[in-house]
């Protein structure tokens, strides 16, 4: 399957990678490819822009986009319609639970009350919500450019 693939779809899930287009974001959609040989499917990752002007998703957040009936641009096919998951905010859609590396923040805290908390464990209930970083370690949100040449200032947005 190649880019076509994903074009031709009309809604699609997908993770925000970063970009340098204005307006736009870039998704990693994963697709499942049959190999015929071994009648295997196998994982596969296609590239797809999406049309975002209110800056609504970031780097890593899981966003559901819809297929545009015109396209915009030759690269531009997709519009955000949604942020499904934020980065580090994982839901189960099932029960509306939040989950940690496949475990419920609920069974954790259980286990915890049962054997004792670890002294360094991480406090989910107390962790400031995501954004609370910007301009301090966080720097997704900034326009980012290609560096071409070398210069005496040390610029952090440059790629």
């Amino acid at each position: 399957m190649s880019l076509q693939a994903a074009a031709q779809t009309t809604i699609l899930l997908g993770r925000c990678v970063p970009c340098l287009k204005h307006n736009a974001s870039k998704f990693k959609i994963k697709r499942l490819e049959l190999d015929t040989n071994l009648l295997m499917y196998f994982g596969k990752e296609e590239y797809v822009y999406a049309h975002d002007p209110q800056k609504m998703c970031k780097t890593g957040d899981v966003v559901l986009i819809e297929q545009l009936p015109k396209k915009m641009t030759r690269l531009i096919t997709h519009a955000v319609k949604k942020v499904v998951y934020p980065l580090g905010d994982i839901t189960d859609p099932m029960t509306g639970k939040k989950v940690v590396s496949g475990k419920y923040r609920d069974h954790i805290e259980a286990v915890n009350k049962v054997y004792g908390k670890k002294e360094g464990a991480f406090k989910y209930e107390e962790a400031p919500p995501r954004g609370w970083q910007e301009d301090k370690k966080d720097f997704t949100h900034a326009e980012t450019y290609i560096k071409y040449h070398e210069s005496e200032k040390d610029d952090p947005y440059a790629v």
